[in-house]
């Protein structure tokens, strides 16, 4: 048997700034953009650079209990993981273009690591994994 985690859902206010927050600030290729009418709304899905791994579906609150959830998915704690194969270059970059960190680089046993939060407050953690880490070698290489 073979499964895999295709999307992960996050939670948007405006499918526009989304896209430019995670396109132009974070350099994420945008794989889709198409309009439902049965459904009034837009399929969004972006994913990093040359990844192949799992997508964030953009999803646009369309009621007021998932606004409450925007910025706010994972109850304050990190809520995803963007794996590089060149932390520093890609930590630079993201302060170049306004990301703002909540948590300083660090070194860790499993690598380099800092926190950041997108446009909405949700955190992340933008890390390198050590080549002798057991995920090292899935979806980012050196």
């Amino acid at each position: 048997m073979k499964q895999a985690i295709v999307h992960i859902a996050l939670v948007v206010k405006e499918y526009d700034e989304a896209i430019d927050f995670y396109v132009n600030k974070l350099k994420f290729e945008l794989l889709e953009d198409t309009y439902q009418p049965e459904q009034d709304k837009r399929w969004v899905v972006v994913s990093p650079p040359n990844s192949n791994g799992v997508t964030l579906l953009l999803a646009k609150a369309s009621t007021p209990e998932q606004h409450e959830f925007i910025g706010n998915q994972a109850g304050g704690r990190v809520f995803l993981f963007l794996n590089t194969d060149d932390f520093w270059r890609d930590y630079q970059r993201m302060l170049d273009n306004g990301i703002r960190f909540v948590r300083e680089p660090i070194k860790q046993d499993y690598g380099i690591v800092a926190v950041f939060e997108d446009l909405y407050g949700n955190r992340w953690d933008l890390l390198e994994l050590n080549s002798e880490h057991p995920l090292a070698t899935r979806g980012v290489t050196q």
